[in-house]
């Protein structure tokens, strides 16, 4: 699976991580990988080795100057494509520089975020282009949290619809909250080239379904619509809300969370963006500051408040975020599988499972893996809306699963 991981561009940072030229270098640890970016003179992000080629000095103490990153032990320079491009420490007519580069990985920076492609340069794609990356900046939002637990275990939870009834219901017993109505949604999934589309449609009797288009993109990108929002009625602004899971390694995510309006009008304003983090357990005051981790946690059971569970909202805990953190991380690093039991609310989980090992049999046969090629999901979107009695979605929704930024 690391292997397969490798052939699809990963987010490796948020651009606001790296914010000035010839800035202090940051430590990255990505796919078990321990790597050093550094954002160079001409703004472009260099993202190489985190240790020294010359004695494995780290490289994080590196001096970044001039287009490159020049390690303090010895002076070896490199510059963001890996080469060395002084080695002071050698005599001047020494060709040894030549011989010696540090490995280093293309980067391409957009959407906010800085991009690594890490596999073989042979077969490299283009970068990725997703809508929510077209957006303009003043609609669009994206953040990053930290998950101790494997991606997948993220990634499941983004693809399973039914959970929402009950792990975030905030409304106890109230018959107007859309969710409150079925909990026992019907999921279909329909494969598509970059991964697949899944609805969960939930019976609103005389009025019809409540049906929620979700798009899984390979690897580990899910999209939802926000039309309806969260708590049910209509949203203030119409929007998407993603997620990208980053395996740090086997047990340990960066969450990346994505939210973007797809409405000219209707910008995400500084206030509404704390308002939607906030409520989803990730605001400005619920991270450790100068991090991205959360302080509910693992180590204080996420604040969990035992007399709100009773009367409040399903959990007990505060935050839509967080209620997926507990469940998630509580698992363990690495879930036992093999003592699952699933049923037909599962079936988004169980076929994303299967396109996870065909993609790693594709890559181990020496193919290309499902969705490498960002073509194939340039132009969708997700979207949920109530459907009237006798309509069919794919009719109804057809205009709004198209990308229009």
């Amino acid at each position: 699976m690391g292997n397969t991981l490798r052939r699809y561009w990963q987010p490796v940072l948020l651009s606001e991580e790296l914010p000035e030229a010839d800035g202090a270098p940051v430590r990255v640890r990505v796919l078990g990988e321990d790597l050093i970016a550094f954002r160079d003179t001409d703004g472009k992000v260099g993202l190489v080795d985190a240790f020294c080629p010359h004695r494995r000095a780290p490289m994080f103490f590196g001096r970044n100057e001039e287009c490159g990153l020049r390690c303090v032990y010895h002076g070896w320079k490199f510059d963001r494509d890996g080469t060395c491009v002084d080695m002071p420490s050698e005599p001047p007519d020494s060709l040894f520089k030549t011989k010696v580069t540090i490995p280093a990985y293309p980067t391409h920076e957009a959407g906010d975020v800085i991009w690594a492609y890490m596999g073989p340069q042979a077969t490299q794609p283009e970068p990725p282009d997703f809508e929510w990356m077209r957006a303009p900046k003043t609609h669009r939002f994206v953040s990053k949290t930290f998950e101790g637990a494997n991606w997948v275990q993220g990634l499941e939870g983004g693809l399973d619809s039914a959970h929402s009834s009950f792990l975030h219901n905030e409304r106890l017993g109230d018959p107007g909250w859309i969710r409150n109505r079925d909990g026992a949604p019907r999921i279909d999934v329909e494969r598509t080239d970059y991964g697949y589309t899944y609805t969960s449609t939930r019976n609103l009797g005389a009025e019809g379904e409540y049906v929620r288009v979700y798009q899984y993109i390979m690897p580990a990108q899910a999209v939802r619509g926000g039309i309806n929002g969260l708590m049910g009625g209509r949203a203030k602004v119409p929007k998407f809300d993603l997620h990208i899971w980053l395996p740090i390694d086997d047990v340990n995510t960066w969450v990346y969370n994505i939210m973007y309006s797809y409405d000219d009008d209707a910008p995400l304003t500084p206030a509404y963006v704390e308002e939607q983090e906030h409520l989803l357990g990730r605001g400005k005051n619920d991270h450790v500051p100068g991090t991205y981790f959360l302080k509910a946690n693992k180590a204080n059971d996420y604040f969990i408040d035992r007399g709100m569970q009773k009367t409040k909202n399903f959990t007990g805990i505060v935050g839509i975020n967080t209620q997926d953190m507990a469940v998630q991380e509580g698992m363990g690093g690495i879930v036992d599988r093999s003592r699952e039991h699933l049923g037909t609310s599962d079936k988004a989980v169980i076929a994303m499972r299967q396109l996870l090992l065909e993609a790693v049999d594709a890559v181990e046969a020496g193919g290309a893996p499902r969705g490498v090629d960002p073509a194939t999901s340039r132009t969708i979107r997700a979207y949920d809306d109530i459907v009237r009695p006798g309509t069919d979605w794919h009719v109804a929704f057809a205009p709004e699963l198209v990308a229009k930024w």
